[in-house]
């Protein structure tokens, strides 16, 4: 009798394996749609006023799938960085200087379309893509109790390359990816004049 039971209970075992591994790998909750919130890390390229890099960024995209590799949707993120600048003398206009240090804040705020083409579209589904749109820019100086800043718009534009991994049938996933972006905001800050953007980062987050 033990044999029996042992035996069904093995031929059980067997075909709920069987079956979980013929499971279409259509693996998102929703196969037509992507979603993504993601903790990013950025970097900042030839940008002397804010250059280190720093993970206070967040980004969030969802698309539809309009062919069956080829989505069209929308995306906002954002990313602050920073830089400290020690104690100097800053000319401040033709008659005065201004002798101080400085923390200097870089925060951007890119929205805008996405389009991504999947190479996959199983439980794993590499990518690339392209994001456009504008970018609103605050560029910063904080030095005691005071605050010198730009606001500026741009033109922003950002390829990817990532990869959303399905472990679980209709669940939760994990996304991947690097991206660079270019923006073309101008500011003046005091005495230091920024032209244009130039990033590189990594997003780490869930994938829907």
């Amino acid at each position: 009798m033990k044999t029996i039971k042992y035996l069904i209970f093995q031929m059980m075992a067997v075909s709920a394996i069987i079956i979980t591994f013929a499971i279409p790998a259509k693996a998102q909750i929703t196969p037509f749609t992507y979603f993504n919130a993601d903790w990013q890390f950025n970097a900042p390229i030839s940008n002397d006023f804010a250059n280190k890099a720093s993970g206070w960024g967040m980004n969030f995209e969802g698309g539809y799938y309009v062919l069956p590799d080829l989505a069209i949707g929308a995306f906002i993120n954002y990313h602050t960085n920073h830089q400290y600048i020690p104690r100097q003398t800053l000319p401040v206009n033709n008659s005065a200087a201004l002798t101080t240090d400085q923390q200097h804040s870089v925060f951007q705020l890119p929205f805008g379309l996405a389009t991504r083409y999947r190479f996959n579209d199983g439980v794993f589904q590499p990518y690339i893509g392209m994001k456009l749109g504008a970018n609103y820019t605050k560029m910063s100086s904080d030095f005691y109790i005071y605050e010198a800043t730009d606001n500026t718009w741009g033109l922003y534009v950002s390829p990817e390359i990532g990869i959303n991994i399905y472990p679980w049938t209709n669940g939760i996933g994990l996304h991947l990816a690097a991206f660079y972006n270019y923006s073309t905001n101008k500011g003046n800050v005091l005495n230091y004049d920024i032209d244009k953007l130039n990033n590189w980062g990594l997003r780490v987050g869930v994938a829907f």
